[in-house]
């Protein structure tokens, strides 16, 4: 943690090593809808249990996401970007299936990546 407690202060953060063209198109990185959102009281910090149409080949996915800077209503219906080959993972009895994204604000509010009208449901993300 900074002094501050700002843990993501973009002036505190060093650039990460390369990785290559390689390693970030290992990802698959997908356009998805959120078509459900509901209350995550089990987990240790705020969460959102989200439910994403991610479209025709890869289906809805689930995942708990700390995202309670946005509301119920805010999220509904929202384009969001996911990562969806970086495994499942274990949450207060929930599995959460993919890692939606976003920037980090310094005190670590996570600010969802927007795209604009009328990207599809499964469009990659390159």
């Amino acid at each position: 943690m900074t002094d501050h407690g700002l843990p993501y202060a973009p002036e505190r953060l060093e650039r990460k090593p390369d990785v290559g063209a390689s390693g970030f198109f290992a990802l698959d990185l997908r356009a998805g809808v959120v078509t459900a959102v509901e209350p995550f009281p089990e987990a240790r910090k705020p969460a959102w249990k989200l439910t994403v149409d991610f479209g025709p080949v890869v289906g809805t996915l689930q995942t708990s996401a700390q995202v309670t800077n946005y509301s119920r209503e805010q999220l509904l219906g929202r384009t969001v970007v996911g990562a969806l080959n970086l495994g499942r993972k274990r949450i207060a009895g929930f599995v959460s299936e993919f890692l939606v994204l976003g920037a980090l604000d310094p005190d670590g509010t996570v600010r969802l990546l927007e795209l604009p009208d009328g990207v599809a449901p499964g469009a990659p993300i390159a």
